[in-house]
């Protein structure tokens, strides 16, 4: 990118402030925009006199010359229709323009927008903190352009996000989803007595917790399989645990083997396969376990 590029925020709460640090961390120009009447005051407490960050509560000014314009307003979509229509009419006309919207879809927000605002506009929903949390879940609508999400996928990994585009909207998007099944369960045991809220908690940090952040569920499934990879995890030690597992994943032999055949396309198979991930899993994670104990 030649120019420096400026992001527009809509919506001065935790996550509006949260990508605006993002940005500035990253040389970007920012321009914040909010009706609320204390805006200036939230903008100088997080970033003093920053001249490169401008505070507005004009909108249409705000997102003039914005290369990404990322909405945090309320989670009501007639709120969300109107803002992008006023978005819309005033931001460059090559402008992403994305909501952190974490259950509305730019499908629904686009029913009523001029093709050309339609056709630039999909969600970019962070996981909170943005400036922290690495993923951005990248939704495009059913009149969102190809070329939109492309440079929304770009922008955003200049800003060292890991952006994931999801083509099918539905409810939760995904890491929510995830997050919403892993919690009903947790939930569960905490009121049957089984386990203490400290004691899940220390329970998910020392064991799952710790596996995601270093290799993801399916990369382990094909670790838990040792050189036989998620094939013969299946075949043995997790045909054991359906019982227990969220959700009704489909186990006809056709859809098994599609999805073991997709996880080994991603991550392989084979005794190599296996000792090359293993040694990436053991030096991720005793490189996380040394950067907790560091900040103790």
């Amino acid at each position: 990118m030649s120019h420096t590029p400026t992001l527009a925020i809509v919506g001065a709460g935790v996550i509006g402030i949260s990508w605006a640090r993002l940005a500035r961390e990253h040389g970007w120009t920012v321009t914040i925009t909010d009706p609320r009447p204390d805006l200036r005051d939230i903008v100088t407490a997080a970033f003093g006199d920053d001249p490169a960050v401008v505070a507005t509560d004009d909108l249409a000014a705000a997102v003039r010359s914005a290369d990404l314009v990322q909405e945090n307003g309320p989670e009501r979509l007639p709120v969300k229709q109107q803002l992008f229509a006023e978005i819309g009419a005033a931001a460059p006309a090559d402008a992403v323009l994305a909501t952190s919207s974490s259950s509305i879809t730019a499908s629904e927000i686009a029913v009523d927008l001029e093709p050309g605002v339609a056709a630039r506009l999909l969600v970019g929903h962070p996981f909170n903190p943005p400036e922290l949390m690495p993923l951005v879940e990248v939704l495009p609508g059913s009149r969102t352009a190809a070329e939109t999400t492309e440079t929304a996928v770009g922008l955003y990994r200049a800003l060292d996000r890991e952006p994931v585009v999801i083509t099918t909207e539905l409810p939760g998007f995904v890491a929510n989803r995830l997050q919403a099944a892993i919690s009903r369960e947790a939930r569960y045991l905490v009121q049957e007595g089984v386990v203490s809220p400290g004691d899940l908690d220390t329970i998910l940090r020392n064991s799952l917790g710790l596996r995601w952040a270093t290799i993801g569920l399916f990369e382990g499934n094909v670790l838990g399989g040792g050189p036989g990879g998620i094939a013969h995890l299946l075949a043995g030690v997790g045909a054991q645990t359906g019982g227990i597992e969220p959700g009704v994943p489909a186990t006809d032999p056709e859809s098994m083997r599609r999805l073991v055949e997709a996880v080994e396309d991603t991550y392989g198979s084979g005794a190599q396969v296996y000792e090359t991930l293993a040694r990436r899993r053991d030096r991720r994670t005793r490189a996380v376990l040394a950067a907790l104990a560091d900040t103790e």
